[in-house]
């Protein structure tokens, strides 16, 4: 067993300010999922720089909550490498996007500890083998175990939780591995699994481009909710063949009203273009690295040409979906991707006009997924419906800023609505956050931790220190 150092501090964490006590909400020691050595010492750095005790006590809770309850860590599989089954929490599957977003904020600390480092490693491993078991799976089991969707109306096997075609479960993949490889500079994962992986990703996303019929995915669903099924035999709503990528459902599992996801559209050029340079200077492979560049610059041109629209209002802005016929539905979801996090995810610059009309508009009741109550405002979604507001929403917001006081708006907004718990959830209501989907959603806990973690790095203590809530 590795040597641990002593987590009795924050095991017992008590900080106490004007007679108020908060309490470590991280399960046992004895009955955490996996520990970093690392992780740990960032909780009780971070913990001594924060002078607000709320604020510590939430980061101490939600930072280590991907490690502490949903990682599955095998150090050698049957294959000799690293092996990691991430659960989305509450639910016992593993999304291939939940779970490179869950581990990714940990790698700005794998070069401190080699266990996290091939906990990483192990994540990625798996990921690209389950690209290959089914790309166009969204969720898979941990092995073939069979699942409660098994009966939907497309292509169902054993080893899949649920089948549905979502572009960024490719992106997120690549967008771990590449920062992985750029920060550790271990190329090990980009193996033969990782290569076909890619040829996978290629194929989908060209199948998916609609210009040779409509495929080969298909999804219907018996369902009483409109967006968890698909039009027209499952194919859905008609799209004109302009060089997009068609997506059958959102980063929140709900269908596509048309079938272009303009945010997932950008993700995959970024996506294209780190994994060609992972093809040329890993695998030495300018043939694929070509193809991949080649992809990424004819979606690039299609969303200059068909997903810009002029808004009365804001002037030109991202459409949220797209057909290629003229058509567009302008909105914003709050899962990532999303036109929101666009800039978050390094798909636009921060300061290109256009995005930034588009976040106005998005962060405005001129999105119909906008809602405003006297406990908070932000973005929802058809997932969870009306008046339902996602935090992750506020931490994009907090994430893609320029403005210090929209920021600690952001901070102190997530500190009143977590319903005292010291953990994030799913999506709380606009009027009272003690309303809220999902106590245990290891995605949200994890990327507070992150957006706390970057405001430090970015000089931003005083702002955090500054915050007066308890």
């Amino acid at each position: 067993m590795k040597k641990m150092i002593t987590f009795a501090a924050t095991a017992a964490l008590t900080l106490t300010m004007s007679a108020q006590e908060y309490e470590c909400k991280r399960p046992a020691e004895d009955q955490r999922l996996f520990v970093s050595e690392a992780v740990e010492a960032k909780i009780l750095e971070v913990q001594s720089m924060l002078t607000n005790p709320r604020l510590a006590w939430m980061f101490g809770n939600c930072f280590p909550n991907t490690l502490d309850t949903t990682v599955h860590f095998t150090d050698e599989d049957e294959t000799g490498e690293p092996d990691t089954f991430v659960y989305t929490g509450d639910i016992h599957a593993m999304w291939l996007r939940d779970s490179g977003a869950q581990v990714w904020p940990y790698i700005q600390l794998a070069n401190e500890d080699d266990h996290l480092k091939r906990m990483i490693a192990g994540t990625i491993n798996r990921q690209f083998e389950l690209i290959n078991i089914d790309p166009y799976a969204n969720a898979f089991n941990d092995g073939p175990t069979g699942s409660e969707w098994a009966n939907d109306g497309t292509k169902m096997i054993p080893e899949l939780h649920e089948r549905k075609w979502e572009i960024d479960s490719h992106c997120y993949p690549i967008r771990l591995a590449y920062e992985y490889w750029k920060v550790t500079g271990d190329d090990s994962v980009f193996d033969e699994d990782w290569e076909k992986a890619v040829r996978n990703t290629l194929k989908t996303f060209r199948e998916q481009q609609r210009k040779d019929g409509l495929g080969p995915y298909r999804f219907t669903r018996r369902t009483d909710r409109q967006l968890d099924t698909k039009a027209n035999g499952g194919w859905g709503h008609p799209v004109n063949p302009v060089g997009l990528i068609a997506s059958s459902f959102r980063p929140s599992d709900d269908a596509t009203t048309f079938e272009f996801l303009v945010p997932s559209n950008f993700f995959a050029v970024t996506s294209l273009r780190k994994a060609a340079e992972i093809l040329e200077a890993v695998n030495g492979d300018p043939a694929t690295a070509g193809e991949c560049r080649e992809l990424a610059e004819e979606v690039e041109k299609a969303l200059k040409e068909h997903a810009i629209v002029k808004h009365p209002k804001y002037g030109k802005i991202y459409a949220f979906e797209v057909d290629g016929f003229g058509n567009s539905y302008l909105m914003d979801d709050a899962n990532v991707p999303s036109l929101l996090a666009m800039a978050y995810l390094g798909d636009v610059p921060v300061n290109d006009r256009i995005y930034r009309n588009t976040r106005r508009f998005v962060w405005s009741e001129d999105n119909p997924y906008f809602f405003k109550g006297s406990a908070a405002e932000g973005i929802g979604g058809p997932h969870i419906g009306y008046d339902y507001i996602w935090p992750m929403s506020i931490m994009m917001k907090a994430f893609t800023s320029t403005s210090d006081d929209e920021i600690k708006s952001c901070i102190e907004t997530l500190m009143r609505t977590d319903a005292g718990t010291g953990f994030m959830h799913e999506s709380f209501h606009k009027d009272d956050p003690s309303k809220f989907t999902r106590a245990w959603f290891a995605w949200q806990n994890t990327l507070f931790g992150e957006l706390i973690l970057k405001l430090i790095a970015d000089g931003k203590i005083d702002l955090l220190n500054s915050i007066d809530i308890r």
